[in-house]
């Protein structure tokens, strides 16, 4: 190696993400638009700002709301290209306005209190990754909304790894190529002319969690919209008139499984089935699910079960109309990844050269990178070290970062020296 690559990042990293925590950015699955909301093009237009003033070249905000740069190859350097891709969209799953970041620098193993929501404390007995982390800076929020570390974290990492790479030739690297999407949260993260407009041989998405995660098997994921019209009638003059449309959604609600298939039942390789919203009047009303699984059978057949029980609902009551529409939103990256580990053993070996053991876990979840390996663009994730993400006792060491914007070096200079087409 021509340069240290285990420096201080610490406070860099520390600033970038209680900076960049503070933007809203919240995406929204029922805007039509891309990107979903303007706002994550408040926060798209400040990386713009800072990849220019780093040094980044071919800097571009494109039409569909993503911020794409390029990092170029060392002198001499012939390699594939190498993509770096974090998401700038937060949740909608929970409060993300107003987000006020806090940092605990050097942690002192006890409780973590919130100035805006006195009853919640974090501790290891309530997220046990925290165990062990005493000594180290936890960045938190303040009780009332989410942090955002999911996944600004992953920004963080690539623009300070970015920043690196720039400012110090001697450090090596293949052609890289910079993605900050929009919409990931909703599974719109990936458009069409993204893969094109990346052009990368291969990439990695920083969105993942535990310090030494790579992760290359995620959830395939269907969603689905269920529909009832019923008959709207003046409740004076209702008798044998009126179908209320929100009784058959709470019928449907009810008879898809409570004890088995749910989220908050099922681990591991378990798929499930998630009722998130149900809204309306007695008119109209509209259920969304999403489909859980990690292999096709199973996620079709969580998809056949809600069909047979709006089937059953519409049976019940003929003067109500009762759909259901499912879409495909990713597939297991597995599927492609299984075929071709070259870049997960590239990560391994990053990992180990940062003196981190790596561990592969499947997410149950998914990122950028399912549909981007689906689309031709082989892409594990990598960690960040983001815990307790979409609720308010998410939080994060700023360590940990540091840890995955060393891998994320590393990955460059092992990425340098494999030959095109190898």
């Amino acid at each position: 190696m021509t340069a240290d690559l285990a420096r201080d990042f610490d406070r860099e990293l520390e600033e970038r993400l209680v900076r960049y925590a503070a933007v809203d950015s919240q995406s929204d699955e029922t805007s039509a638009t891309s990107p979903s909301t303007d706002i994550q093009l408040d926060m798209q237009r400040m990386l713009v700002a800072e990849l220019e003033e780093i040094g980044a070249q071919e800097v571009t905000l494109t039409s569909y709301g993503a911020v794409l740069a390029t990092i170029p190859a060392s002198e001499g350097v012939e390699a594939p290209v190498l993509g770096l891709l974090a998401h700038v969209d937060t949740a909608p799953a929970f409060n993300a306005k107003g987000v006020k970041p806090r940092v605990i620098r050097n942690w002192n193993g006890g409780p973590i209190t919130y100035p805006d929501a006195p009853d919640l404390a974090l501790s290891p007995e309530v997220s046990p990754y925290l165990a062990g982390k005493e000594g180290q800076d936890i960045v938190v929020a303040s009780g009332t909304t989410l942090l955002g570390a999911d996944d600004k974290a992953g920004v963080a990492i690539i623009m300070t790894a970015a920043r690196a790479l720039l400012a110090d030739p001697a450090l090596p690297r293949p052609r890289i190529r910079i993605a900050f999407t929009p919409d990931e949260e909703i599974g719109r993260g990936v458009d069409a002319r993204l893969p094109k407009d990346l052009g990368a041989d291969f990439a990695f998405t920083f969105d993942g969690a535990r310090k030494g995660e790579i992760e290359f098997e995620s959830f395939s994921a269907d969603a689905a919209l269920v529909r009832i019209e019923g008959v709207s009638v003046h409740p004076g003059w209702a008798k044998d008139k009126l179908v209320n449309a929100l009784h058959l959604a709470a019928k449907i609600v009810q008879t898809l499984p409570q004890a088995t298939r749910t989220p908050e039942t099922t681990s591991d390789r378990e798929g499930f089935l998630h009722v998130y919203k149900l809204e309306g009047t007695a008119a109209e009303a509209e259920i969304g699910v999403i489909l859980r699984d990690f292999e096709l059978e199973g996620l079709e057949s969580h998809g056949a079960l809600l069909r047979s029980v709006c089937a059953a609902v519409q049976a019940g009551e003929p003067r109500a109309r009762v759909t259901c529409e499912i879409r495909p939103q990713y597939r297991n990256m597995r599927y492609w990844l299984e075929n071709d580990m070259t870049p997960v053993e590239l990560a391994r070996e990053a990992c180990r050269a940062a003196g981190i053991e790596p561990v592969s876990t499947p997410i149950r979840g998914g990122t950028d990178g399912s549909r981007l390996t689906e689309m031709g663009v082989p892409t594990p994730n990598l960690f960040t070290g983001m815990t307790e993400i979409h609720g308010p006792l998410e939080w994060i060491s700023v360590q940990d970062m540091a840890a995955a914007t060393g891998v994320c070096l590393r990955l460059a200079e092992l990425a340098a020296g494999k030959p095109r087409g190898g």
